[in-house]
C-alpha cells in the first residue's frame, strides 16, 4: 500500500472532506493521527478509520503547540505527512467585500492563513526527521478563478498557495515537499449553504461535467503525502474536475 508505515497528521479531520480524506488515508495503509476542534465528531472518526485523535483549534497558538509535543510522542518522533485541511468555510459567504465585518475577516485569516503556517512550523522538525516529510494544503479553486462575495475565503486560500510556494522553496533542502490541491465545490454539509446558481455553474463549467463529491480529490491527496510526490513540490493542482485549467 502508498501509505503503509508512513505517520500521516490530518487536521479538519472530523467531518466533510476532512473525514473522507482520513478514510482514504487509512485505506492506503497510513498510520494516521486525527485533529480537529470538533473532538467528539473527530473522536468518532478516528474510531471508524483506527487512527489516534487530537484536539486542536487552530486560532489558538498554545493548542498548535502542545498538538506538536503530543505528536512527537505517538510518532516517535518522525512525521511523514502533514494535511492542512483544517479551515473555517462555512458562515462567511454570501456577502459583498464592503459588508464583511472586521472581525470576521480577521478570524478567518487567523485560522486559514496564520493556523497552516503555525500548524507547519511546528511539524516541520518532525517532518524533516522523517527523510521524506509531505506537506498538502488543502486551498480552493475560488482563489484562482476569483469567486465574488466571498472575499475572506478566497483571500485566505490565495495566502495559502503562495505559502506553499515558498514553504517549498525553504524546506526543499529537507527532501520536504510541500504541495496543495485547490478543490472547487465539493458535494458535502460545508456547502449546503452556497446558492444553487453557483452549484450549477461548476456542474456545467467542469470539462467532466455534474456535481464532484470529496472522494473523487482523496487519491490525489494520497499520492502527493507519498515518497514519489517530491517532484511536485511548490504545485498547487486544480482539483476539480477541469472547472478551472492552470
Amino acid at each position: 500500500m502508498m501509505l503503509q508505515g508512513r505517520h500521516i497528521l490530518l487536521t479538519g479531520a472530523a467531518r466533510g472532506l476532512g473525514a473522507e480524506i482520513a478514510r482514504c488515508l487509512a485505506g492506503h495503509g497510513a498510520e494516521l493521527i486525527l485533529a480537529d476542534i470538533a473532538e467528539d465528531e473527530g473522536r468518532a472518526t478516528a474510531k471508524e478509520v483506527g487512527a489516534q485523535f487530537l484536539p486542536v483549534d487552530l486560532g489558538d497558538p498554545a493548542s498548535i503547540t502542545a498538538l506538536a509535543g503530543s505528536m512527537a510522542e505517538a510518532t516517535g518522533g518522525k512525521l511523514h505527512g502533514l494535511v492542512n485541511n483544517g479551515a473555517i468555510a462555512t458562515g462567511i459567504g454570501g456577502i459583498g467585500f464592503e459588508e464583511i465585518e472586521i472581525d470576521s475577516w480577521d478570524l478567518v485569516q487567523r485560522v486559514n492563513v496564520r493556523g497552516t503556517w503555525l500548524m507547519t512550523r511546528a511539524a516541520a522538525p518532525l517532518l524533516r526527521a522523517s527523510g521524506s516529510g509531505r506537506v498538502v494544503n488543502v486551498a480552493s479553486d475560488t482563489a484562482l478563478w476569483g469567486a465574488p462575495n466571498l472575499m475572506s475565503y478566497v483571500a485566505s486560500k490565495g495566502a495559502v498557495m503562495s505559502m506553499t510556494r515558498s514553504l517549498a522553496r525553504e524546506l526543499g533542502k529537507d527532501r520536504v515537499g510541500v504541495s496543495a490541491v485547490a478543490p472547487g465545490i465539493l458535494t458535502t454539509e460545508s456547502t449546503d449553504y452556497v446558492p444553487e446558481a453557483r452549484h450549477r455553474q461548476y456542474s456545467d463549467g467542469r470539462a467532466v461535467p455534474g456535481p464532484q463529491a470529496p472522494g473523487e480529490i482523496t487519491d490525489v491527496v494520497a499520492f502527493l503525502l507519498s515518497e514519489g510526490a517530491l517532484t511536485l513540490t511548490g504545485q498547487v493542482l486544480p482539483v476539480n474536475n477541469g472547472y478551472v485549467f492552470k
